[in-house]
């Protein structure tokens, strides 16, 4: 890290920080390492020094095109997992040395995919002492999306029939053991190269969208997560699969005709749109599913904070299964 004029080495590491920074919208290449002031937390907040932090697809929508966070220059990244470092005025929760893991509040928050960021106390948990800073740095997140999705929207029961669309990728394979663990039967849609991974997961069918019309090959469903789907003629298909009463949850707060919205709610299907929100209980629920063995991220790949564009370039190939993860100098997985 560079020092600036007159200032000690020892000034420059307490002062300063690496991040990973855009100045323009655009491919992975406007993504660039760069030293910025280390944040101090305000009321309410606690400094994390950041040991993991997940890449999601939000990261590289809002990469490429203005979106929900319209700011530059622009340090990405939602997920946290690290240590803190020190307490706002206020807080109770925590104290420096806690290993915690969260999401900062979506989607003006951002700024995880730095040595240091700042967000509110009450956005993390105890980090599980069983896994590592890279698995919890990969749940934030996409977990809370697939907790509040099934659980706070959907209320999955046991027994009840669930289909999850793309149920590798981040979310998916989250939800996936989310469902399985409120006694769901699970149908899961992917590539037949992904099968035997869905499988693992507890898949209890599988579903290559390739070469099988779901809407066809499935019926008589109460929910349907769909993190995918972006036209009318899309959602009409999970529609069609639905029992009267089931629910369809989408995850892309994408605008909806109010003619098709009519159409949905005459056929006695309930439609939510979801946005994810920083929830304390929401992380403390998924710690202890992690903590019972019942949830655990699946890491397709780790990069150095440096290699931020590389982590992208291969998050936007749509090839992934599970998630990607930056991690700080020293942070590997166990």
């Amino acid at each position: 890290m560079q020092q600036r004029k007159g200032q000690t080495a020892e000034e420059a590491n307490t002062t300063t920080m690496r991040a990973i920074s855009q100045q323009v919208h655009g491919s992975p290449e406007v993504l660039e390492e760069v030293e910025l002031a280390r944040p101090v937390p305000g009321l309410s907040e606690i400094l994390v020094a950041v040991r993991a932090a997940g890449v999601n697809p939000t990261d590289w929508w809002n990469r490429a095109t203005p979106m929900s966070v319209q700011s530059l220059p622009l340090v990405l990244g939602w997920d946290v997992s690290g240590v803190v470092e020190a307490v706002g005025t206020g807080v109770t929760l925590f104290k420096p040395g806690d290993e915690v893991f969260g999401m900062l509040p979506y989607p003006y928050g951002v700024g995880s995919h730095a040595e240091y960021v700042t967000g509110p106390a009450r956005a993390f948990a105890h980090k599980p002492a069983g896994i590592d800073h890279v698995q919890a740095g990969a749940l934030p997140l996409a977990g809370l999306t697939a907790y509040q999705a099934l659980v706070d929207t959907a209320d999955v029961q046991p027994g009840q029939r669930v289909l999850i669309h793309a149920a590798a990728g981040g979310v998916g394979h989250l939800a996936v053991q989310i469902a399985k663990s409120r006694g769901a039967y699970v149908i899961g849609t992917a590539s037949a190269a992904k099968h035997d991974f869905l499988r693992s997961l507890g898949v209890d069918e599988a579903i290559d969208y390739h070469t099988v019309d779901f809407a066809v090959a499935v019926k008589d469903v109460d929910v349907v997560l769909d993190p995918v789907s972006l036209d009318t003629e899309a959602r009409a298909r999970s529609i069609a699969v639905l029992r009267p009463g089931g629910t369809l949850v989408s995850i892309l707060p994408v605008p909806i005709d109010p003619d098709e919205l009519a159409d949905i709610a005459r056929r006695g299907i309930r439609f939510e749109t979801l946005l994810v929100e920083s929830d304390r209980g929401g992380m403390q629920a998924i710690a202890e599913l992690v903590e019972t063995g019942a949830l655990r991220a699946h890491i397709e790949a780790t990069f150095p904070l440096a290699e931020a564009a590389e982590a992208h370039a291969l998050g936007e190939t749509g090839r992934t299964s599970g998630k990607i993860v930056l991690t700080m100098d020293g942070t590997e997985p166990v």
